[in-house]
């Protein structure tokens, strides 16, 4: 079973940028698609920006020209780096993976804390 575990996350002013890192517990390149989610209190869970395994990016149009999603196949991580963060992005940011033939396993890891001070 793939373990995920992020780190990075943090507290931040306004306009001020943020790396967060998930590794993987195996090769990403069995990983068909992996993401970063974020959960902010009362609010339901979304995407902020995924990558596929041939390395086409979606991102949440809220974050489009801020953030960036990377895949590193050598060190079996993805990264999101965060510019120009906004008091909106503060949320409990989440790394995702899905992988199988049929993209039926769905992995999470335990989620990283981001605060964005105005």
């Amino acid at each position: 079973q793939v373990q995920l575990v992020e780190s990075g996350g943090g507290l931040v002013q306004a306009g001020g940028s943020l790396r967060l890192s998930c590794a993987a517990s195996t090769t990403i390149l069995v990983l068909d698609e992996m993401g970063w989610y974020r959960q902010a209190p009362g609010k339901e869970r979304e995407l902020v920006a995924s990558i596929t395994i041939s390395g086409i990016t979606n991102y949440a149009d809220s974050v489009k020209g801020r953030f960036t999603i990377a895949r590193d196949n050598a060190n079996n991580s993805v990264y999101l780096q965060m510019n120009t963060l906004d008091p909106d992005d503060t949320a409990v940011y989440y790394c995702n993976a899905q992988y199988g033939r049929f993209r039926q396993y769905n992995r999470w890891g335990r989620g990283t804390q981001v605060t964005v001070s105005s």
